[in-house]
């Protein structure tokens, strides 16, 4: 029986998680739930699971009447404290933000195996997170669909065996488009994804290849590869994940029908795979063919962008993930348009510097301040485009 904490229950990969782990009750139990604030649906989950713990991160939201199986407790402290329980094997991080990175922390430096699908985690304070695995004797198995793809391609071979990692993007609802184009989409049309059904922050994401940045700074910090030998391809049916080259030229991939389930479901066992009926559902004819194109800069320049501040290094990743988002905030809510989220972006790197992270507090207050100044840039944006047409 593996025990499993999840922090974000209530969320899309929270969500997924949950539908695993009902279908093998047998091989899983859950420990704790985290939500942020969603109590009606925090209460749902509890009573279908009885954790131990249920956590409503907010503390200004009440909490609900107990049942005397599981406790209820809220506030940021409670999250660390299902972060760490001794009670738990896996800790599933699917919170959102870098306010994820300190429960990640926790995990780790508890000894848990972390299922980690809160990129702001590896992206803003990589190296802080790696030192946590090593002293708590922690271990990290990635949810995303790239990493866990290159995870399972890797068995048995170390980096040193690696010549090149190859993420594989969907290119988004707007392949194919050169930027002049993309001025007058609206966020409706970028929320329609072509092969993936996820959150609308990832959705977008992807539909600007942010999202294939972030996880090449990932990749850099999971697998101990050099920006150099990370790359990235637009593979339009999203059946291949990833690829990995060998030194001998020897490339290995992972296929399967986009869901989130597959990856959650390998994270939870690693390095053992259950049977599982529900996701034996690959036919190599049905998704025939299969084709792949170069990502195009130009249009999608927020990929250029991201990779750059991985480099870079040092509080580079945290201000692109930071500004990133308030970029998608900005888009959802009509402030900026499409194009105009690598300019914010672009500039909030440019206007905020670099400087050096030792800890979990310099990621918080880098967080903090890029995403004020990525406001900022958003207003500035805004009016300038006031009574201007493309």
């Amino acid at each position: 029986m593996i025990r499993i904490a999840v922090l974000g229950s209530t969320g899309s990969i929270g969500r997924s998680a949950l539908e695993v782990i009902q279908r093998h009750p047998g091989q899983f139990k859950v420990t704790c739930l985290v939500a942020e604030k969603s109590s009606d649906a925090l209460a749902a989950q509890v009573a279908l699971f009885n954790p131990r713990l249920a956590v409503l991160a907010d503390k200004t939201v009440p909490l609900p009447d107990g049942d005397g199986i599981t406790r209820w407790a809220s506030g940021w402290e409670a999250v660390l404290e299902a972060s760490a329980d001794p009670e738990t094997d896996v800790v599933l991080n699917a919170l959102v933000g870098a306010a994820g990175l300190q429960p990640t922390l926790t995990a780790l430096e508890a000894g848990h195996r972390l299922a980690l699908a809160n990129k702001e985690s590896l992206v803003a304070g990589g190296h802080l997170v790696l030192s946590a695995a090593e002293q708590g004797s922690g271990e990290i198995v990635p949810i995303d669909s790239e990493h866990s793809a290159i995870l399972q391609c890797l068995q048995g071979y170390s980096p040193s065996d690696v010549q090149r990692l190859v993420l594989t993007a969907s290119g988004g609802p707007f392949r194919g488009r050169e930027q002049e184009t993309l001025w007058d989409v609206t966020p409706e049309d970028a929320l329609k994804h072509p092969t993936w059904s996820m959150g609308a922050k990832i959705t977008i994401d992807s539909a600007t290849l942010a999202n294939k940045a972030l996880e090449i700074i990932e990749a850099h910090f999971l697998y101990g590869i050099a920006y150099k030998r990370l790359d990235a391809i637009v593979h339009p049916q999203s059946v291949i994940h990833s690829l990995v080259e060998f030194v001998d030229g020897s490339v290995l991939a992972q296929l399967g029908f986009p869901t989130m389930e597959l990856p959650i479901l390998y994270a939870l066992t690693y390095p053992n795979r259950i049977e599982d009926i529900a996701l034996q559902t690959y036919d190599p004819v049905r998704s025939s063919p299969l084709t792949f194109e170069p990502i195009d800069d130009a249009a999608f320049p927020l990929f250029k962008v991201g990779v750059n501040a991985g480099r870079t290094g040092e509080c580079a990743p945290a201000v692109y993930n930071a500004a990133n988002e308030i970029a998608v905030q900005a888009f959802l809510e009509g402030t900026i348009r499409f194009p105009e989220m690598a300019d914010l972006v672009s500039g909030t790197i440019d206007r905020i510097g670099n400087s050096a992270v030792t800890g979990v507090e310099d990621v918080l207050e880098i967080d903090r301040s890029a995403r004020s100044l990525a406001t900022e840039v958003a207003h500035s944006l805004s009016k300038t485009r006031v009574g201007v047409s493309r």
